[in-house]
């Protein structure tokens, strides 16, 4: 449209089923993802030890002698989180362009402020235990994030904002 920005008809029904469809889809993809690099490369042969662990930042320790409820809960945990960063970067892309039209390299940034959030934030406020990981651990992880959790996120928001 030589540089002028196309005119959304869309009824408000379907703007807010688009805007659902986005951030579900990206959340839910993104927390599977995410789920499972830590399951596969953190606790493979105890897989229930990595939802409780994410359940651990609101119930300590004790998440680890809750078997599944506690392991249910950090799911759920973990893709609340994930959802809420679909949902943040929907309503972000409502205001700069450039998330949409550069979906990629958006993503990619996009995966790097997720982890650092995560990691100078949310986890320092948690209840979690902070024992020593590796620095080759943080880089794999800061990696998966960025084509994990960012880059899905972007995608989805970039396909159902068509």
């Amino acid at each position: 449209m030589s540089g002028r920005q196309a005119i959304d008809r869309s009824s408000p029904v379907e703007v807010r089923s688009r805007a659902f469809a986005a951030i579900f889809a990206g959340g839910v993809i993104a927390g599977v993802l995410d789920l499972a690099y830590a399951i596969v490369v953190y606790s493979p042969s105890r897989p229930i030890l990595i939802p409780q662990t994410i359940a651990s930042g609101i119930l300590g320790a004790s998440s680890f002698r809750g078997g599944a409820a506690t392991a249910a809960l950090g799911v759920l945990l973990h893709f609340v989180i994930a959802l809420g960063a679909a949902a943040v970067y929907y309503l972000a892309s409502r205001k700069i362009a450039f998330l949409t039209r550069r979906a990629i390299i958006a993503g990619i940034l996009y995966g790097a402020v997720v982890y650092a959030l995560m990691h100078v934030v949310v986890l320092p406020l948690s209840a979690v235990h902070h024992g020593h990981v590796p620095f080759m651990y943080r880089a794999w992880e800061f990696v998966e994030h960025l084509f994990f959790v960012g880059l899905p996120i972007a995608l989805s928001v970039r396909r159902f904002s068509r």
